[in-house]
């Protein structure tokens, strides 16, 4: 069973609709399938109705924008109930962060003289539930002045770069109790990918977030080469954390994560579900459940 717990649609950064990310999954041999657009549920409706007809079990997610010591952390979270109002919030503030933020990443790039506008932006992100720093990057590979998104973030709009804006996101922590309180379970993506600061994520703070409702870790991720999944591994197995691994699709947004190139175990996914399950039974919430092949 091929199962891949990260991927993104046009709903977020992605570059394909719900409908063609679940065909596509169906195409290249994917069982089960997690749509986790950042800080949306949007795509959710669509993509169960392409899982239905392609035969893919869908799982529906949502990656949401924390802090962790003041730095980016993602948190991955797994069949939450979407009409939870304290969650439906703040995905609203974090969205309504990403789409202030816009106006002054443009004026920052237009003063090396980089002129794009917000239409430019919208052109480029189609149905979006907002506009993000990846939009931006798409209209300046659109206009030629970078080849690609990577060469955006790493000369503009990284948390180095002359273009960046901070925006708000929640605390980690008091995320995982909203999306446990909303049914869900929560894995966190990617924790050690170069972009982010993992100092503060040692086998400790790991041991403290599953105190506070974290259940697993993205371990296999494009972003960990093999030493770094190998001490994750080994901190999920010291501390009782269900490991998962999955591609980060984003359709042509991010080059070498095609769908499935990284998968979850078959025994560490029923792991995941059956902490979903008891999830949902201690909000006494209806939370979603997993479109059966």
């Amino acid at each position: 069973m091929r199962i891949d717990l990260h991927a993104h649609s046009d709903r977020s950064d992605g570059t394909t609709t719900p409908t063609e990310l679940v065909r596509h999954a169906a195409e290249v041999g994917i069982d089960v399938l997690a749509l986790t657009d950042h800080d949306t549920t949007e795509g959710w409706a669509e993509a169960a109705e392409a899982a239905e007809r392609e035969g893919v079990a869908l799982v529906r997610g949502i990656e949401i924008s924390c802090k962790l010591d003041g730095n980016a952390t993602h948190l991955l979270a797994y069949l939450p109930d979407p009409s939870y109002a304290p969650l439906g919030r703040e995905l609203e503030r974090i969205l309504d962060g990403r789409n202030a933020r816009l106006p002054a990443t443009l004026a920052k790039l237009r003063r090396p003289g980089i002129d794009v506008t917000e239409d430019d932006v919208r052109r480029v992100a189609g149905d979006a539930a907002a506009l993000g720093r990846p939009h931006v990057a798409d209209a300046l590979v659109d206009k030629g002045v970078v080849g690609h998104r990577g060469e955006a973030f790493d000369n503009y709009l990284g948390s180095r770069g002359p273009a960046y804006v901070q925006r708000y996101a929640p605390p980690l922590e008091a995320m995982l109790h909203t999306v446990a309180e909303a049914g869900g379970v929560t894995v966190i993506a990617h924790p050690w990918a170069k972009r982010h600061n993992f100092a503060a994520l040692d086998e400790a703070r790991f041991a403290a977030l599953k105190d506070e409702g974290l259940a697993g870790i993205e371990v296999d991720h494009q972003d960990h080469d093999e030493a770094t999944r190998d001490r994750l591994r080994a901190i999920a197995r010291n501390v009782d954390l269900v490991v998962t691994g999955s591609s980060d699709y984003h359709g042509a947004g991010k080059v070498a994560h095609d769908l499935g190139c990284n998968t979850t175990d078959a025994e560490e996914f029923s792991r995941l579900m059956e902490l979903a399950r008891r999830a949902a039974t201690a909000s006494g919430r209806s939370t979603p459940e997993v479109v059966a092949q």
